[in-house]
């Protein structure tokens, strides 16, 4: 069992940047991929970012490459996600979720998900 705790989300300017973190419980924290994602209002969950157990590996959704960017801390059962030159189209609720499996861009394979934080871009 894991439970994931997002933090960091807040109302910033286009262009500005924030640090998402996700504190999560449980002993076995280095054997998931960690995943956040996204929902904007009306629209789906979309994939935004995701880490391979070890850190060594990182994916990204083509809207976010270049301005966000994934890490994490087993050592203190952590992941971040560095935002930079926000825009409005980021606004959205962003959750952390644990993956066991091998599939990083599909929400349906997270096993575990925190309660999201909200992050809002003002134009």
């Amino acid at each position: 069992q894991v439970q994931l705790v997002e933090s960091g989300g807040g109302l910033v300017q286009a262009g500005d940047s924030l640090r998402l973190s996700c504190a999560a419980s449980g002993r076995t924290f280095s054997y998931y991929v960690m995943g956040w994602f996204r929902q904007a209002p009306g629209k789906e969950r979309e994939f935004v970012a995701a880490i391979s157990g070890g850190g060594s590996t990182s994916w990204y959704a083509d809207s976010v490459k270049g301005r966000f960017t994934i890490s994490r801390d087993n050592a203190k059962n952590m992941v971040f996600l560095q935002m930079n030159s926000l825009k409005p189209e980021d606004t959205a609720v962003y959750y952390c979720a644990a993956a066991s499996q091998p599939v990083v861009r599909t929400a349906e394979r997270y096993d575990y998900w925190g309660q999201g934080t909200q992050v809002t871009v003002s134009s």
